[in-house]
């Protein structure tokens, strides 16, 4: 702002408002419209006694000193009833034209009258009534023989009419264009907390996703240990204690995982947030880690490589580490799980199945969390899952994604 724009402050109707306490001063106004417009009245009621009586009959300036009070007294309804106010002030500084001198102080009222329908009344309405009152101007003006001074009294007279009707408008479209700020400003406060609440649910979802497939897993991986820790303790006591080594091994992992997890959404991990999030690479461990419970599982993968995005290979990593989370909870006597990963560039296909019976204890395509944790992974990447039982027994899940190739050799794709 220039120093010329802080030294001439502009008020929202847009009349300077330099002296101290005038914003103060209209916004009262604006609160109390009735009680300024009684206050205006009574501060233009003097002017009723300054009326020149100068050829007037004596008779008449009684008359004329009421007709004063009358037309000033108008304006404490100005803003109820603008029309109104502004016919009624303009009836009596008529007859006041004809009885006295054609424009006394008192036609002041008229004016603010004027100013106040431009400000308060829809265009149409507003037009019509000025330019009644301009035909009321004329009637006063032209009563004369003088035609050359009549006509530049009319032409005076209107165009400090225009000027007030015209300030009256620009002072409501002011005020209709601050009244749009407003609503605009407080839409876009109102969108931009619900962006922030729909980001803040995203990554609610997010870390739920992730929290589930770590717990999820780890905790299945344990169970199974447990059990053939406490199966073997009986018979062999190195293999139960190398069950237990394990056990510890994956609780330390999880804990550490999620140690991690919570430093993230607590914005205080340290240096942990920088540790690298597993991608396809990864699978080897998860595939050990599975067959330390007792089983089998393959892990092959086929096609030509091409590089993606570390998201995508998460999202393949959380794929994987889900289904055969499931094959551990679910499946009855698996002898063996298979994990296939198949390059075609752009789509690349993980399969995961086992050979488990009673497939139908398997959770459905629509019930649980992770299948629809990994749904919404896959479909990131305009991808889909199914599952479902596989011909000859067993179950089968399916993930197909498009990654999308970025720069980069064919070792960062594959997560090695």
């Amino acid at each position: 702002m220039s120093d010329a724009g802080a030294a001439w402050p502009v008020s929202e109707h847009g009349l300077v408002s330099g002296w101290p306490g005038a914003e103060g001063l209209r916004s009262w106004a604006r609160r109390h419209p009735v009680a300024a417009d009684v206050l205006l009245a009574c501060a233009l009621l003097p002017l009723a006694l300054t009326v020149e009586h100068r050829g007037v009959a004596p008779s008449a300036r009684p008359v004329l000193f009421v007709l004063g009070v009358l037309l000033v007294s108008t304006l404490a309804f100005r803003r109820r009833l603008p029309l109104t106010t502004l016919a009624a002030s303009s009836a009596f500084a008529l007859v006041q034209g004809f009885l006295g001198p054609p424009f006394p102080p008192t036609v002041i009222a008229v004016l603010v009258a004027v100013y106040t329908v431009g400000g308060h009344t829809g265009r149409r309405r507003a037009l019509i009534a000025v330019t009644a009152l301009g035909v009321v101007i004329a009637v006063v003006v032209f009563r004369t023989d003088e035609l050359a001074e009549s006509a530049a009294r009319f032409v005076f007279a209107a165009a400090v009419v225009v000027a007030a009707f015209v300030l009256g408008v620009n002072v409501r479209m002011r005020r209709v264009y601050l009244a749009s700020l407003r609503d605009r400003a407080l839409r876009a406060e109102r969108e931009r907390d619900q962006q922030s609440q729909i980001a803040a649910a995203r990554e609610r979802a997010i870390i739920a996703r992730e929290m589930h497939d770590i717990v999820a897993h780890n905790l299945s991986v344990m169970i199974a240990l447990a059990d053939g820790a406490a199966y073997a303790a009986r018979t062999d006591a190195g293999a139960a204690e190398t069950a237990s080594l394990h056990v510890s091994a994956t609780g330390r992992q999880a804990l550490d995982e999620m140690h991690r997890l919570l430093g993230v959404l607590r914005g205080t991990g340290g240096e942990s947030p920088r540790t690298p999030q597993p991608g396809v690479a990864q699978i080897d461990d998860l595939v050990a880690q599975v067959r330390t419970t007792g089983l089998p599982t393959s892990w092959t993968i086929t096609g030509e490589r091409f590089p993606f995005s570390p998201t995508a290979g998460l999202t393949l990593y959380r794929v994987a580490q889900e289904a055969l989370t499931n094959v551990l909870k679910h499946a009855v006597r698996p002898s063996a799980a298979r994990i296939r990963l198949t390059y075609a560039d752009p789509v690349v296909t993980l399969e995961v199945d086992d050979d488990g019976a009673g497939s139908g204890h398997h959770p459905g395509p629509s019930a649980g969390h992770g299948l629809s944790g990994m749904r919404e992974r896959v479909g990131v990447f305009a991808g889909e899952v199914t599952a479902g039982p596989r011909p000859g027994g067993g179950w089968r899940v399916t993930a197909r994604l498009e990654p999308g190739r970025v720069p980069g050799d064919v070792g960062s794709a594959a997560g090695t």
